[in-house]
């Protein structure tokens, strides 16, 4: 069978732009990744694996991860963290599409989910490694911050606030073990929430 000159053309065409789909899908997801601006929020509030789980249930968080920062030591493991060495602080890194979600957002469910009364401790994890601080990442993140800090200490309803605000530093994640824990490890998760008597003393601070 003779093809003519325009049938010719017509397969030649079809398979190029067949082709070039698969290419030119995955183009168009790199664009709308690309199409989305993220921002990094890091927050110091003691136990990592309860810190992840308030800010996961946001709109506008694309990821949260947890880790070690504020310390001296490169890449610590969560041994070396726990032991009280390092001047790391257990800690979380979140991703964040400020489109949908504000950083003066992710500080009000920062504040309501620590207890920034006591110092170098949270509930019942005691030294430094479980301290309360907003690790800024801009200025702008650095004014909102201390603008937030500042309410607490003008209306004197909590007393002195010992939350740390400082420069962010180098950020390590934590061990594999340690992310999404309270997914993985849902029972031993709510125990170690409950006998550590987190969500009691959230409810005295805050009524919640």
């Amino acid at each position: 069978m003779t093809l003519s000159k325009f049938t010719k053309r017509w397969l030649l065409t079809a398979l190029l732009v067949a082709s070039l789909l698969p290419g030119a899908t995955a183009m168009g997801d790199a664009m709308s990744e690309e199409k989305i601006n993220t921002a990094t929020a890091t927050f110091a509030g003691g136990c990592f694996w309860c810190m992840e789980p308030p800010f996961d249930t946001l709109d506008g968080v694309v990821s949260t991860t947890s880790g070690y920062t504020g310390g001296h030591l490169k890449d610590p493991s969560y041994e070396e963290v726990s032991a009280g060495g390092t001047g790391h602080a257990e800690a979380i890194q979140v991703v964040y599409d400020p489109s949908r979600v504000s950083y003066a957002e992710l500080l009000e469910v920062f504040w309501r989910n620590i207890d920034p009364t006591v110092k170098d401790r949270q509930f019942c994890d005691v030294g430094s490694q479980y301290r309360t601080a907003i690790f800024f990442h801009d200025d702008e993140q650095k004014r909102l911050a201390l603008e937030s800090k500042q309410r607490f200490d003008k209306s004197g309803r909590l007393g002195a606030i010992h939350t740390e605000i400082v420069a962010a530093g180098p950020f390590y994640p934590a061990e594999d073990y340690h992310q999404d824990y309270y997914k993985k490890n849902p029972v031993r998760y709510k125990y170690y929430r409950w006998s550590c008597g987190r969500d009691q003393r959230l409810e005295e601070l805050w009524g919640e």
